[in-house]
């Protein structure tokens, strides 16, 4: 109901209802929304007013949950950062999104704490658990002291709480994909009917809640009351017994993370029953038909799949009846969501021939401060981040290729402007292209493809080090081919899609 928190909500129709379980901690409805409203007031207490962003680096963990449900709360805006990012990476993110606050679970304070110096301006800095650096508040200190009351000001509506994921564009730097009124509510019933969600559901966290996807069905599962199992740091093995020992029935998994419990021993497999599952969601990376198909195999009839977008939501999906009689298809689009397929003239395409896909539905993203950006994306009405994709006579769309250059590797986008820029600073490189290529586990691994300056002999080892100290260990090359010279137009512009070619053309796919 408008103004009314779900976890009051919940609170007070099941109080009792386990909401959390981690390792051998169990919170109950009842004391989440308490914990909730502590973190609330806390943040309140700080000067944090409505519409303020929040900047939180965290592994998965129930401090998570307390500290998301208090954003909440107070109509303030959460801001995920990725705990796999270092330094200048860090800095950006929260002087991009201008927070008020930053806060760091044990193990990312040193890691904010390095990044400091490049954040501009004055904030306010919780650290969650460990040590307490000079110049940061202790959250758990504070919580102990804040009110469990529900928070004076309330939530803004009644709906998830506004949101902004920062995602990577076609810039070298991420943008906040931006929702100040959270998804509609016609937008929120769609998604949990479309993969069969419901209140009795217990739900594996399995991957990094920064992912938007993760968040995503994490936050539908507490919107209809039921339970989530977190999972701190994903372990294919110990996904299943958590699967069998809590009767999980749904789960989000990028298809590596599925790679790796099918990977598993069959004999390891074997031991667990995995039958509670109904509803097993794929998702944010290329998803192999072969790989599918022992996916399904193991886990039966309960396996889906969705193409979306972090600006544009869940917009295809694949029930499990369809899995595998549409190989490589993605889905047909859900009922509020409208698709075009539009050549380079921006006509539509025929059945069966690739177009940049569009979307249009009520529940858009913008890119927080950057209208150009959000302009640019913009077609009267329509969404695209730059995927191909074609359509055939049923309407089933199959994602074919990608019109930027983005790599996704595992479910996670890189953007490769940030890697050359790296690479490019090494003394040894005269010239630098990335680019995915295929990989079996991830989907797409980074790769470097580099001219080096004459007389000099860069080793791959050596370049790959050198990005390993710089940027963030998930967007350093895996590995580093050497050419004489790199393809460029007559503008300069390398052309990547030559570079591509030859990493792809028995891949049976391009992306």
């Amino acid at each position: 109901m408008p103004g009314q928190d779900i976890l009051a909500t919940h609170a007070a129709v099941r109080g009792d209802k386990p909401a959390l379980i981690e390792g051998a901690r169990t919170v109950l409805y009842r004391d989440l929304n308490a914990r909730a409203s502590r973190a609330g007031n806390l943040l309140a207490s700080l000067g944090v007013q409505p519409g303020d962003r929040v900047a939180v680096m965290q592994h998965n963990s129930i401090a998570g949950f307390e500290i998301s449900g208090g954003l909440r709360k107070i109509g303030v805006v959460g801001v995920p950062v990725n705990f796999r990012l270092r330094g200048a990476e860090v800095a950006y993110l929260v002087n991009d999104s201008g927070a008020k606050v930053v806060i760091a679970g044990e193990s990312f304070v040193p890691v904010v704490e390095e990044a400091r110096a490049a954040v501009q301006g004055e904030r306010i800095y919780l650290a969650v658990g460990g040590h307490v650096p000079r110049g940061w508040l202790p959250f758990e200190e504070l919580m102990s002291e804040s009110e469990e009351a529900e928070p004076a000001s309330g939530p803004s509506d009644g709906g998830l709480g506004a949101s902004m994921v920062y995602t990577s564009g076609t810039t070298g730097h991420p943008k906040g994909a931006y929702r100040p009124k959270g998804l509609p509510l016609e937008r929120v019933v769609e998604a949990i009917q479309a993969f069969g969600l419901g209140e009795s559901d217990v739900h594996l966290m399995a991957g990094p809640g920064y992912h938007s996807a993760v968040g995503a069905f994490c936050l539908l599962t507490v919107a209809l009351g039921g339970t989530i199992v977190v999972m701190p740091k994903f372990d294919a093995e110990e996904a299943l017994r958590l699967i069998e020992r809590h009767r999980v029935s749904t789960t989000f998994m990028a298809p590596v993370l599925m790679q790796r419990i099918v990977d598993l021993p069959e004999a390891t497999r074997a031991r667990y029953d995995v039958s509670s599952m109904r509803a097993l969601i794929a998702g944010a990376a290329p998803f192999p038909f072969p790989l599918k198909e022992r996916v399904a195999a193991y886990f039966e009839d309960c396996l889906y799949e969705f193409y979306g977008a972090t600006e544009t939501g869940f917009n295809l999906v694949l029930r499990p009846e369809e899995q595998l009689a549409r190989p490589g298809s993605a889905g047909r689009p859900l009922s509020g969501h409208a698709i075009r397929l539009l050549d380079e003239a921006g006509e539509e395409v025929p059945v069966g021939v690739p177009g940049e896909l569009w979307v249009r539905n009520d529940g858009l993203a913008e890119y927080f401060n950057k209208p150009d950006a959000t302009a640019s994306s913009l077609r009267d009405g329509y969404f695209s981040v730059g995927d191909v994709a074609y359509r055939d006579g049923d309407g089933f769309y199959y994602i074919c290729d990608r019109r930027i250059d983005m790599v996704i590797s595992g479910g996670v986008n890189i953007y490769p402007a940030e890697v050359e820029a790296c690479l490019a600073g090494h003394p040894d490189v005269l010239d630098v292209a990335v680019i995915g290529v295929p990989d079996a586990e991830w989907g797409e691994s980074v790769k470097a493809v580099v001219s080096p300056r004459p007389g000099s002999s860069p080793g791959e080892a050596e370049l790959i080090q050198w990005c390993r100290v710089r940027i963030a260990d998930y967007k350093r090359p895996r590995s580093v081919d050497f050419v004489a010279e790199l393809p460029r137009d007559q503008a300069g512009k390398l052309l990547k899609r030559k570079i591509r070619e030859p990493y792809w053309q028995d891949a049976g796919r391009s992306v």
